[in-house]
């Protein structure tokens, strides 16, 4: 494993475990379970550009525990996920204004030749290991879509 992020997380369980707090004991399992098992399943080490991806994909899921949770009336399943996305989200950078995510997307149309949604993969695939973790990609997705169709 590699010794940043992943180190951090399991510093932090070591901390809530010795604190008991169980809840963030819990969260901080599902994040270094994911990791092992994306160790085990392809046998590499999870580094840190991974680990953000992994964590930016758990916060997106539990987004969309969230809306679902609403919908169905279940408040207190929604507080949970919520909280979990807190835990997680103290392990991601900081996320970016829309002022600098809008700036970083003109920077990657200008750097990209295509023209129209030909140009969508290029422009994304620059973008997103400048943005992993420190925005939600679906959202830019779309923030990008809009202006190779405008």
């Amino acid at each position: 494993m590699s010794d940043t992020l992943v180190q951090a997380i399991k510093t932090a369980q070591k901390t809530a475990m010795k604190a008991r707090q169980k809840e963030r004991v819990a969260t901080l399992r599902l994040i270094l379970s994911e990791f092992k098992r994306i160790e085990v399943d392809e046998r590499i080490d999870v580094g840190d550009e991974r680990a953000l991806a992994v964590l930016d994909k758990m916060v997106k899921q539990r987004r969309d525990s969230i809306e679902q949770y609403d919908s169905a009336g279940r408040q207190e399943l929604a507080d949970q996920e919520r909280a979990e996305i807190a835990i997680i989200q103290e392990f991601l950078p900081e996320q970016l204004s829309a002022d600098e995510i809008n700036s970083m997307i003109d920077a990657a149309l200008a750097a990209s030749d295509a023209q129209g949604m030909a140009a969508m993969g290029a422009v994304m695939g620059q973008l997103k290991p400048q943005l992993q973790g420190r925005a939600d990609m679906g959202a830019v997705s779309q923030l990008v879509k809009a202006k190779l169709q405008g």
